[in-house]
């Protein structure tokens, strides 16, 4: 699986891709945990034990529908729910696969696998191995970046050029270093919805956190044993088309400058 990690010196950001789970690296001091999504049934995912994933999400090749010009889809977590607006023309590849996920409800019962405060949330491994395995290659070409990553702006991660597939990250301050390695938001939370965004839980550190191969290969029990305190996506659903969605204010920038992180 693909990781990315963005490293931050002094305010200038870099990153540098291992495998497969794409990961923005951490910013301040406190960190957070690259792992995966989890599978059916955990008191973390709220989740019911037996239920079945959509087979469809089994040919990524099939999932190519276009998405609307904006929609929303409304996320019901482990902490509340919150919604997010989005607009295709800011990334259309991007907010096309996200579309296609979203309505086959690949993100359901996937963990918050990386909380990094003041900096970024990830999410976006399935909570099911073949899943997982299918989409593990089904890389996108990248979009323009025509929107700078603020505060509550959803973004897909990368682990270089061309190699979006299913992970997304929620930026928690305004990361307009992003912007320049090619990070392409494609929507953005709604404002009262970052206070759920907030309160993931983030105490297991970036570098300690679950190995994003394993929790492809293993699911949920895999972090059941080791993180069990992650928070989870019980269902993400398509909600209608978007509103005209107030962006939310940048979080002020951190008093000292972030060390940077070792590849993972």
């Amino acid at each position: 699986m693909r990781k990315l990690i963005i490293l931050f010196f002094a305010g200038i950001f870099g990153f540098v891709a291992v495998a497969s789970a794409q990961t923005p690296a951490q910013a301040p001091a406190q960190p957070t945990t690259p792992t995966r999504p989890k599978t059916a049934t955990t008191a973390r995912s709220g989740t019911t034990t037996g239920h079945a994933y959509d087979r469809a999400l089994l040919r990524p090749a099939l999932l190519k529908e276009k998405a609307p010009e904006t929609f929303q889809v409304k996320f019901d977590t482990t902490r509340g729910e919150f919604t997010v607006s989005i607009t295709r023309a800011w990334a259309p590849i991007g907010a096309d696969r996200f579309y296609n996920l979203v309505k086959h409800h690949f993100y359901d019962s996937a963990s918050f696998f990386r909380v990094v405060p003041g900096f970024i949330v990830q999410f976006g491994l399935s909570a099911y191995p073949p899943v997982s395995a299918a989409w593990q290659h089904a890389d996108l070409q990248d979009d323009p970046v025509t929107q700078s990553n603020k505060l509550g702006y959803l973004t897909f991660a990368t682990a270089g050029p061309n190699t979006r597939t299913t992970q997304v990250f929620i930026s928690l301050k305004d990361n307009a270093g992003l912007d320049r390695q090619g990070f392409a938001p494609f929507g953005v939370v709604d404002p009262p919805g970052m206070k759920v965004v907030n309160m993931f839980y983030d105490q297991y550190g970036d570098n300690a956190g679950p190995d994003q191969e394993q929790i492809a290969k293993q699911g949920e029990p895999y972090l059941d044993k080791g993180w069990p305190k992650l928070d989870s996506i019980k269902t993400a659903t398509l909600v209608g088309a978007a509103g005209a969605a107030a962006p939310a204010k940048p979080a002020a920038a951190p008093k000292t400058a972030p060390a940077a992180t070792k590849p993972q």
